[in-house]
């Protein structure tokens, strides 16, 4: 097989052992992200790998190899004493390969809470970072939202939402090259008296620190997660991914009425006919296929984390990401608006806060 130009000659590890159906849908999008060009290396065990590769033709000349990582942390498993008692395990190896220069980029389909904490002990927080955050980008019909947290800190203090508005502000840039972001904070209302004492007490500390990265609009509900006004809304873990979580079910719901409809009506396949090429557009926006995974932000490195039920296409949407925030400098973009925020941040630490219980996953 005659290897095709690499797209560039970056490396992205891949957990080879993180989906439901694992190493085989990792395997597929492995071989699938090397012939489009990238730079792949499969972490976990070598044997059962090779095993695999095998039932893919002639992979020799791709730029795809393995590293070996006999054990596996499971869904189930501790986060955090997983990673203590397995350090040999497929996640905390692949992030190992990109703390030592070998890859720079994880990406991986197995517990979020492990990854949360592979990023933690072996990344490391950005200097000033409280809590890393996890970012997924929501699309609505006049552009996407960034939605976050996802679920690694349910419960959060002032400074943590501050912190992801600038974060998230920085993501939106790099993913969707917007030019000074708009940020809201998800509330059950826009009216300033509406929110909790942590919701208020952060869009106090936004309006009164005006950012350079960002324009700060105030509360924003639900909707406005679709409308196009904000490209970036924050929020609790907790909330934050009973939203996401909401939004996947609706979509799916909605998708399957619609097909029912069609289909149990008389003229419903001259419909369907009609309608096909719009559906299929509806369905590529929503298509978890399609966006992959969400990145772990606050980290020092680049880290993905995919659904566990993740198909080749969705690891291979991951791996596209993971380059694009390579190459466009997700993390020393966000370093940058880190460092130049320690205004806000520090106002934000004297702010009342509700008792901090630490690091949760979804």
């Amino acid at each position: 097989m005659q290897r095709e130009p690499l797209v560039d000659e970056r490396t992205i590890a891949i957990d080879a052992f993180g989906a439901d159906t694992s190493p085989e849908v990792e395997i597929a999008a492995a071989v699938a992200a090397a012939r489009k060009g990238y730079r792949i290396v499969l972490v976990g065990d070598e044997s059962r790998l090779r095993r695999g590769l095998a039932q893919h033709g002639s992979v020799s000349r791709l730029p795809l190899s393995i590293h070996h990582a006999p054990s596996i942390i499971m869904m189930d498993d501790s986060p955090a004493r997983a990673i203590r008692s397995k350090p040999d395990a497929s996640m905390p190896v692949a992030f190992e390969l990109v703390k030592r220069g070998v890859a720079q980029a994880v990406v991986s389909a197995g517990n979020s809470g492990a990854m949360l904490a592979c990023g933690l002990f072996k990344y490391g927080r950005i200097k000033g970072v409280d809590r890393p955050a996890i970012a997924s980008s929501i699309p609505g019909p006049k552009g996407s939202c960034v939605l976050l947290d996802m679920g690694a800190n349910v419960e959060c203090r002032p400074i943590n939402l501050v912190q992801f508005a600038v974060m998230g502000a920085v993501f939106a840039g790099v993913s969707g090259a917007r030019q000074r972001p708009v940020v809201g904070v998800l509330a059950n209302g826009a009216e300033v008296n509406k929110g909790t004492e942590l919701t208020r007490a952060t869009d106090r500390l936004l309006r009164e620190h005006p950012s350079p990265g960002f324009r700060y609009r105030g509360y924003v509900e639900g909707s406005d997660l679709f409308s196009g006004e904000v490209d970036v809304a924050v929020t609790d873990g907790f909330t934050g991914n009973v939203a996401l979580k909401s939004i996947e079910a609706t979509a799916r719901a909605l998708a399957s009425l619609v097909r029912d409809e069609i289909t149990g009506r008389r003229l419903g396949k001259l419909g369907a006919a009609l309608m096909t090429p719009g559906l299929r557009a509806l369905k590529r926006r929503i298509d978890p296929d399609s966006y992959g995974g969400a990145p772990l932000l606050g980290v020092e490195g680049i880290a993905i984390i995919c659904h566990g039920g993740s198909t080749a296409q969705a690891i291979v949407s991951a791996v596209e990401l993971a380059a694009h925030y390579i190459d466009n400098g997700l993390t020393p973009g966000l370093r940058e608006a880190i460092s130049s925020h320690r205004d806000l941040f520090a106002a934000a630490k004297g702010e009342a806060e509700p008792v901090r219980k630490g690091h949760e996953e979804s």
